[in-house]
């Protein structure tokens, strides 16, 4: 500990960069006291979006998640899942001495433009949601003949 407190240099050609010396403390202090607030306790499902002839389709890994506790809504071009992972409540006292499962409230939302809002399904099966999202159905294209004015 005394050694970052004096930055002493062991050669006579080494020089001390502060900005370097601070650099490396403040990523120690995140990979080491901040390691379980960044890492697992972040509750964001995973996810796959793919593009298939039929339109998007969005997959969402949501283990321990309910079908009630689940709200998927499309407005103005973008699909929010909303949802919820409730903890367990049990009537013994357990000993434990580590939890690494996350629980709580989380909320994904996706920009997806030209979507039929109307056509929009979606599926929940063992944990994975399913959400289609259709193209919406699109004009043909014209070519318009530009005339100079007179």
């Amino acid at each position: 500990m005394f050694r970052s407190l004096f930055p002493i240099a062991r050669r006579a050609s080494e020089r001390f960069d502060p900005f370097f010396a601070l650099q490396r403390d403040m990523g120690r202090l995140f990979e080491n006291d901040f390691r379980d607030v960044a890492g697992p306790a972040v509750l964001a499902p995973s996810m796959d979006i793919k593009e298939t002839d039929k339109g998007i389709q969005v997959e969402a890994e949501l283990p321990g998640v309910e079908e009630k506790d689940l709200q998927v809504t499309y407005n103005g071009g973008v699909l929010t899942i909303k949802g919820e992972k409730k903890a367990e409540k049990e009537t013994e006292k357990s000993g434990y001495h580590l939890s690494e499962r996350s629980y709580g409230s989380f909320v994904r939302s996706l920009s997806i433009d030209d979507v039929d809002a109307n056509r929009i399904e979606a599926s929940f099966k063992n944990g994975v949601l399913k959400v289609m999202l259709p193209r919406q159905a699109t004009a043909a294209t014209k070519t318009i003949e530009v005339k100079a004015s007179k």
